[in-house]
């Protein structure tokens, strides 16, 4: 009988392998999931744990609220909590912009870009700021209305109170799961398993998707726990799934392929083989199919293996389509530089939420677009922190092709950069939301960009004037289809009907908080009356709709899908059964805080009209 114990020694030394692979990256723990690692654990020697609050938010993608308040506010996640343990609709919370699917069944909806991973799914992001920088050992996150919509929890190596900034800015994932639809919209503590690092941190990111939510998600505080000293772990494991490990192994991946951007792009020598087997079979074009189903590092691993699929990663055909958003915490110059050869033929490109805190250089964005812009049709750059004038200017002559432009939330951008963007005529969306235009750049837009369909200017503070605005869309842009002025402060009803008047195409307007706006003035009767291919009408918080309003969009927009009344006082149940019966499309119908629409006549609406989604909110 031949000996075991050779054997067993492969097997001890596989078992010592997964220890101390374990005591690298921490336990998981288990978070609805069978997936993870049975262990207990205590930190030697014992750190004395540091329970802080978030004592300011330095970025987000967006919020509910206005850029002049804390009502609804990302502001409102620094500090101690002001609602929790409370449940139910609270301006003292933090709220996104969107929720559900509602956004991306309207006529400005986006389409997606392919090779998205599978593992991205954020739509929105915040990033706060901590007193002490800290090993984590947990992170709470008190959300009071509507939870399930963080996907993502990263910490970042960079001190944002630091006078040297770090060489290289690190990001690190903490926790990440799919959205998911928790049951009931009660306030909870979410307090993930999160992985230990290897760096202390006073910087957190949570990212979130809100696709599966009946209403806005609202947070109120994020707890970091943590400790000075970087703690050693004593690991005492009764069971490893393996499926665990393959689970560590795709994080190892990514990181590899997403390193391979900026040190791999540029291989040069690859093994010759005499034959490529059945690929010298197969067309260009089939290899060429198969290969688009990869996401970025994939391709980036498969161009090692052999020269011919090397020849087909390194393809510009590859990359008509790029999106660099899941990648945004690895993206530099470096990787902008080797991605120029394969991007000659580029026509949509996502660099949204790349770049930050130095990664992207103004000169390393001006030499892509300056090889890589000829043929762009559409440009992401949302949330781009790195772009000045210098950037729009860059954009506008290297990118005469360009169509779509989104500079959501780019706040940093100079009032007077925006006036490059009218020499790009052939723009026909424009997405502006969260950005310090002024009105004398917007007039130059819109009076030389006249194929605009979508437009948005919402939370757009530093426009003085409106009414001028609306006039200028209703002399010059005859095409517009979707146009956002969320929060808007002055327009009045003069505006209304320049633009009713002249954008009789319009099939989405959003004018959600909009105070200057009276029904009195017979605004929204005009709006009905004018724009009869209306899907989409949101007049949130306008105290003043009545039924009227309601029997004009019944009579007129007979096409309506989503209409947002939140916080009227002058409407009746018999309007709104009217709306519903005339609207056979009608898919969303917002009437929270609706003063005469209480929760029995929203039963009753919702046992007639199954096919709606009837809100009411409430707070407790």
């Amino acid at each position: 009988m031949p000996p075991v114990f050779p054997m067993l020694t492969v097997l001890s030394m596989f078992y010592y392998m997964c220890l101390r692979r374990r005591a690298r990256t921490a336990t998981r723990g288990e978070m609805n999931s069978r997936r993870a690692i049975e262990s207990n654990t205590r930190a030697l020697p014992i750190n004395v744990e540091i329970v802080q609050y978030a004592k300011e938010v330095l970025d987000f993608s967006s919020h509910y609220g206005s850029e002049n308040s804390m009502s609804y506010t990302m502001w409102n996640l620094a500090g101690i909590p002001n609602v929790y343990p409370s449940s139910g609709d609270f301006t003292q919370t933090a709220v996104f912009r969107t929720y559900g699917t509602w956004w991306d069944r309207c006529p400005s909806a986006r389409l997606p870009f392919k090779r998205t991973p599978s593992t991205f799914c954020s739509q929105d992001y915040v990033e706060l700021a901590f007193e002490e920088p800290v090993y984590p050992t947990a992170v709470h996150i008190l959300e009071t209305y509507h939870p399930g919509a963080v996907v993502r929890i990263l910490a970042c190596s960079a001190n944002p109170y630091s006078q040297n900034p770090p060489a290289e800015v690190r990001w690190e994932i903490l926790w990440s799961d799919v959205p998911t639809k928790v049951n009931g919209p009660q306030a909870r503590q979410f307090t993930p398993c999160i992985k230990q690092i290897n760096f202390p941190t006073n910087l957190i990111r949570l990212e979130v998707n809100s696709s599966l939510l009946d209403y806005y998600t609202e947070l109120d505080a994020v707890v970091l726990h943590g400790v000075k000293e970087r703690p050693m772990l004593s690991l005492k494991t009764s069971m490893i799934d393996m499926n665990d490990l393959d689970e560590e192994e795709d994080e190892e991946k990514f990181a590899c392929g997403m390193d391979t951007l900026n040190k791999q792009f540029s291989i040069v020598t690859l093994r010759e083989w005499p034959t490529n087997g059945y690929f010298d079979k197969l067309p260009y074009e089939l290899i060429q199919l198969i290969l688009s189903h990869l996401t970025v590092p994939d391709l980036c691993r498969l161009a090692q293996t052999c020269k011919l699929l090397y020849q087909h990663c390194c393809d510009p055909l590859q990359y008509i389509h790029l999106s660099l958003q899941p990648y945004w915490a690895r993206i530099n110059d470096t990787s902008l530089e080797y991605l120029q050869s394969r991007c000659t033929l580029i026509q949509w490109l996502n660099l949204s939420w790349t770049g930050n805190r130095g990664t992207i250089s103004v000169s390393g964005f001006s030499r892509f677009l300056k090889v890589c812009g000829s043929e762009l049709v559409r440009l992401e750059l949302s949330c781009g922190h790195f772009l000045n004038e210098t950037c729009l200017e860059v954009i506008t002559e290297m990118c005469p092709n360009l169509q779509e432009l989104n500079l959501s939330s780019c706040d940093k951008i100079p009032p007077q950069a925006f006036n490059h963007i009218a020499k790009v005529g052939s723009l026909k969306r424009l997405i502006l939301y969260r950005t310090k235009v002024e009105q004398t750049a917007l007039l130059s837009i819109l009076n030389f960009c006249s194929e605009l369909q979508h437009l948005s200017l919402g939370s757009c503070v530093m426009i003085e004037d409106y009414d001028l605005i609306a006039s200028m869309m209703g002399a010059k842009c005859k095409k517009l289809r979707s146009l956002d002025l969320w929060r808007c402060k002055n327009i009045t009803e003069s505006g209304i009907a320049e633009l009713a008047s002249g954008c009789q195409l319009l099939e989405e307007l959003d004018l959600g908080w909009c105070p200057t706006l009276q029904s009195s003035t017979g605004c929204f009767t005009n709006l009905a009356r004018k724009l009869p291919n209306l899907q989409k009408l949101f007049l949130t918080a306008n105290r003043s709709v009545c039924d009227t309003d309601i029997e004009e969009l019944a009579a007129n927009c007979t096409h309506l899908r989503q209409l947002d009344i939140l916080g009227t006082r002058m409407v009746s149940p018999a309007s709104l059964r009217k709306l519903l019966e005339s609207c056979k499309d009608l898919s969303l119908l917002d009437v929270s805080f609706c003063s005469q629409i209480d929760n029995r006549v929203v039963l009753e609406l919702n046992a007639n009209f199954p096919n709606v989604f009837i809100k009411k909110s409430f707070t407790q």
